[in-house]
């Protein structure tokens, strides 16, 4: 593992990765012994996003701290959905759709602990999940849980008060899976903390009852805070737009320039969270952006060091290119060809068989809206190819030139000062 072992209360503490721990006697208990952990992440999607890499943070930060991290795979779970978090019933996944998107995430989980050097041991809860029976499940798990019990907890109870969606006994079983897996993997791995979101709160405890009232045995929970964008939407996953760890759902600079974006309260919050910086070097550049916010040096530091560990080296150095390019900071002369094959993802971009005349490019593009506007714009001197300005007095017919190729095979288009498009130009 990476480092020696550490207390993990106090340095989930200090890296902002934490909200409550049901014991405080895990904080010296760590520091004595190696802690076996889990946290559980089921394949509602092809893909982790943003937010749900905050949990495994938790895991690396763990495995680097000198204990054991158990990425949990919800090829049980998955197939049920958790209500916690939720307003209405979550759709079923088909199961062929379940299982690809448990393969996938299983290589982005075991890839991205395994990059921060946390050896993870990554289990499938499928594995005692499916072959339950209901009646065995009943009265091993369901006896030691009262109702009135579970419709306390708030992922219930807020169901419950919604008339109109309520709770189906599906879901509601739900925590007693979850209870279920924390007590299997307390038997058979030696697992004695459960980590997750704050909205976990309500299964992880359900899971420390099991333990307690089937065998006696003694075990922890702890949460992490549960991010909100500005506007209270869970970080990272907002409806239809997703920011998705997998390059072919998120290109490497969305995802850098996602981190970017952040305000600056947030940025300094997720600069020690998502990074393994030393605290004392988060510290000094909290405060350079505190002496320069305009600067934003957190933001830079953050979305380099966060796409870096997601996407690799060359990707992070790619997206800082064509962030810097598009943002005035670079020469177009200075992007490789990786780099601006790399625009396809930043900028609007039309795929096209041969070059056409200049006016229908840029109106193909969508940077003007007929041969009127890119008339006007051309007379403004508003028209560029290649960062060159486009002669006032063309017309608009002639086309690009074959030698006007960037690499033989790209041209970059701009209206005005910052609206770009890229042509890419395949010969059938």
């Amino acid at each position: 593992m990476k480092g020696a072992r550490r207390d993990l209360v106090a340095m989930f503490r200090e890296r902002g990765l934490f909200h409550q721990v049901t014991d405080e006697a895990l904080g010296p208990l760590s520091a004595k012994e190696p802690v076996t952990a889990y946290i559980g992440f089921d394949p509602t999607a092809p893909s982790l996003h943003a937010g749900s890499l905050y949990p495994l943070m938790l895991l690396a930060q763990l495995g680097r701290a000198g204990h054991q991290p158990i990425p949990l795979l919800g090829g049980g779970t998955g197939l049920i959905g958790d209500p916690g978090g939720r307003d209405e019933e979550r759709p079923l996944i088909p199961l062929e759709e379940a299982r690809a998107n448990l393969e996938s995430i299983r290589a982005q989980v075991r890839g991205l602990l395994e990059k921060a050097e946390a050896r993870p041991l990554v289990l499938d809860n499928a594995e005692w999940l499916r072959p339950l029976l209901m009646v065995d499940f009943l009265r091993d798990v369901g006896k030691h849980f009262t109702v009135n019990w579970m419709m306390a907890k708030d992922s219930v109870r807020a169901r419950l008060e919604d008339r109109d969606q309520g709770i189906s006994y599906t879901e509601f079983a739900y925590m007693l899976l979850q209870a279920y897996d924390f007590y299997r993997l307390w038997k058979d791995r030696g697992c004695r903390l459960q980590m997750g979101a704050s909205d976990q709160w309500g299964n992880i405890t359900a899971g420390i009852e099991l333990i307690r009232r089937k065998d006696g045995g003694e075990a922890y929970g702890l949460t992490c805070p549960l991010l909100l964008t500005p506007d209270g939407k869970k970080f990272g996953k907002s409806a239809g737009n997703a920011v998705w760890l997998d390059a072919n759902l998120t290109s490497p600079y969305r995802f850098f320039q996602f981190w970017m974006n952040q305000e600056d309260a947030l940025a300094s919050t997720l600069l020690a969270a998502y990074t393994f910086l030393p605290m004392d070097e988060v510290a000094a550049l909290r405060a350079d952006a505190a002496k320069a916010p305009e600067k934003r040096v957190v933001q830079r530091r953050l979305a380099r060091e966060v796409t870096e560990f997601v996407h690799g080296k060359d990707a992070a150095a790619r997206a800082v290119k064509v962030s810097g390019f598009l943002f005035g900071e670079v020469a177009l002369k200075d992007l490789d060809e990786a780099t601006l094959a790399a625009l396809e993802g930043a900028i609007p971009t039309v795929t096209r068989p041969a070059l056409q005349p200049i006016a229908a490019t840029f109106s193909d593009a969508g940077l003007v809206k007929g041969s009127s506007e890119f008339k006007r714009l051309l007379a403004q001197g508003a028209i560029y190819v290649n960062n060159v300005a486009v002669p006032k007095d063309a017309d608009g017919k002639a086309a690009p030139r074959k030698s006007d190729l960037l690499f033989g095979k790209f041209l970059v288009l701009r209206r005005g000062k910052k609206d770009y498009a890229l042509v890419r130009v395949v010969e059938a």
